[in-house]
């Protein structure tokens, strides 16, 4: 099979020819340059339509010299997310094509296809994904016949939150590696300190969501008071990326995945690629990153994809293949795959979780028997990933926080853990082992631990206390003794991105992150979601829920 891609969803307009047969892509790009600042929409949509005539001429041109008149056998267009007046360009070409040639129209998810190509280049099985591109950021993981959104950005792309600084310091389109090389630079010349001088920028992980806004303004911030831009450059990498490969960690920790796939434009930046391959090898996971080709905007993924697709006879008829610039990934029927899902709960022994040495997102956790009953020695492990400055900062906070919270969180009627000691420069919390699993274990039968976990996270709220990261692998349940309610014998654990605010924007955000991780890893979510938030109900504010609702709507695709 050999399928024409067709790619526009923003700045590249490209196309390329796949052959199955032989693993073999052409690919021909034509990307938008901007005078000056970012992409502006109306120029990119005049430049996709005359740009994209183009390159299929080319890619044609050269299949048909190579296999003859009946060189494609379907043809797949980039269908969403991007903008539309591209997207539209891009519809109606493809369109033309698949009738003049007489083939299979396929629509394609620009996001999915940066996935997919990561999947087909690396040969694993069930990575979760990390894109990361100007206009989005987030984390997919398989599951059940769908891709899921695991986390996401809140607000800007990765690639758009570091153009933002580009622009206010005057540099053309594209910022990114300027600010790559500017970094590099710095780095070089201040090899010798460390550097030591690390900016203090905003740092906003929210379970396996994440925040951009604050650091892009700092750093606007940062050059309009005279710092260096090689500085902030470097600073703002350090940053950006380590809240990305630490997300990213997260993902892989809840899932219990092992492998980790790389895609996006800002996929290109070597210092990104090193962090997450130094948490990957830490952890002993496999990543892959594809080749630079396939990471930029191109029409080569999208043709691997719609092959994939066609041969799952997954076209679409020309009256119902309208463009959707917000696309999600997850409205994606993945047809082309017939596995169950990503290895969630692996790791995660449904009977038992006495085991030594087990390792989080965050740290290592032993469990040691003692005479009033056995204890989790948990200890933050220093990140190779992160700057050492940025690291030991985030492992002393995270422990203080978590013993001072914890505790507070205790007094306040929740089930947590008793701290038992607190060794802040070794970054190491002694707590009370509770629970004989985690709720992640739990979740085909879990709607009454669901439910007494809404509850919990309820009255923390009251008492003006955010939990921070309530996924599933944060709540423990005791399977015995059985007579007791299920509220008493859930406890949450893990404060360590624990604060205090009676804001109801963080109480909802708190409910947008556990919820995010029962639709990432259950196979029946909305029954699960619909529990939590009726426990939640009971006893908390219903603003809170209300404002969830909003909260939920901020997702880069919504």
């Amino acid at each position: 099979m050999r399928v024409l891609g067709i790619e526009g969803t923003a700045w590249c307009a490209s196309a390329a020819l796949y052959d199955a047969e032989t693993d073999a892509v052409l690919i021909e790009s034509n990307p938008y340059e901007p005078d000056s600042g970012g992409i502006h929409p109306r120029e990119a949509a005049e430049h996709m339509s005359e740009a994209i005539p183009a390159v299929v001429d080319a890619v044609l041109t050269a299949a048909e010299n190579e296999y003859g008149p009946d060189a494609v056998d379907a043809v797949a267009f980039s269908r969403g997310p991007g903008l539309g007046p591209c997207l539209r360009t891009v519809g109606t070409a493809a369109r033309a094509l698949a009738g003049a040639l007489d083939v299979p129209l396929v629509g394609v998810n620009h996001m999915v296809a940066h996935l997919e190509i990561g999947r087909h280049r690396s040969g694993f099985d069930s990575p979760v994904c990390l894109n990361a591109s100007g206009a989005n950021a987030h984390l997919l993981g398989y599951h059940d016949g769908r891709y899921r959104v695991l986390g996401e950005t809140m607000d800007a792309g990765v690639g758009n939150a570091i153009d933002k600084f580009t622009r206010h310091v005057g540099w053309d389109h594209p910022g990114g590696p300027k600010v790559e090389a500017a970094a590099a630079e710095y780095a070089a010349e201040h090899a010798s300190d460390g550097p030591d001088d690390l900016l203090d920028l905003p740092y906003v992980v929210k379970g396996m969501d994440f925040s951009f806004s604050g650091i892009s303004s700092a750093a606007n911030d940062a050059y309009d008071d005279g710092v260096s831009v090689e500085a902030i450059c470097f600073s703002l990498q350090e940053h950006v990326f380590a809240m990305l490969t630490e997300v990213a960690e997260r993902a892989l920790s809840l899932t219990g995945a092992t492998e980790l796939v790389l895609g996006g434009g800002v996929a290109q930046n070597d210092r990104l690629r090193e962090m997450l391959s130094a948490m990957c090898e830490d952890r002993g996971a496999d990543f892959h990153a594809p080749e630079p080709r396939f990471l930029r905007d191109n029409a080569g993924m999208i043709a691997v994809l719609g092959a994939k697709m066609a041969r799952a006879d997954d076209a679409v008829a020309i009256a119902d293949s309208a463009v959707d610039p917000n696309f999600r990934p997850d409205q994606v029927p993945v047809t082309w795959r017939d596995d169950g899902s990503v290895a969630v709960g692996e790791g995660v022994d449904a009977a038992e979780t006495r085991v030594t040495d087990r390792r989080g997102a965050e740290a290592v956790v032993d469990i040691e028997a003692g005479d009033g009953g056995d204890r989790v020695i948990k200890r933050r492990v220093p990140k190779r990933y992160r700057h050492p400055e940025l690291d030991r900062s985030i492992r002393r906070d995270r422990t203080v926080s978590e013993a001072r919270i914890t505790s507070e969180a205790r007094r306040s009627g929740v089930p947590t853990p008793l701290v038992y000691d607190v060794d802040v420069p070794n970054a190491t919390l002694t707590l009370q082992h509770v629970g004989d699993r985690d709720l992640a274990a739990a979740l085909d039968d879990g709607e009454a631990w669901v439910r007494a976990t809404g509850r919990h996270l309820a009255t923390l709220h009251e008492a003006g206390i955010v939990h921070g990261d309530p996924t599933t692998r944060n709540v423990r349940i005791a399977d015995e003794p059985r007579s007791a309610p299920e509220a008493s014998r859930t406890a949450l654990i893990d404060f360590g991105l624990g604060y205090h605010t009676g804001h109801v924007e963080d109480h909802a955000m708190d409910l947008h992150v556990f919820e995010g991780s029962v639709r990432a890893t259950a196979t029946d979510p909305e029954a699960l979601i619909d529990a939590f938030e009726t426990g939640y109900a009971a006893v908390g504010d219903p603003t809170v829920l209300d404002r969830l609702r909003d909260v939920e709507g901020r997702g880069r695709y919504r």
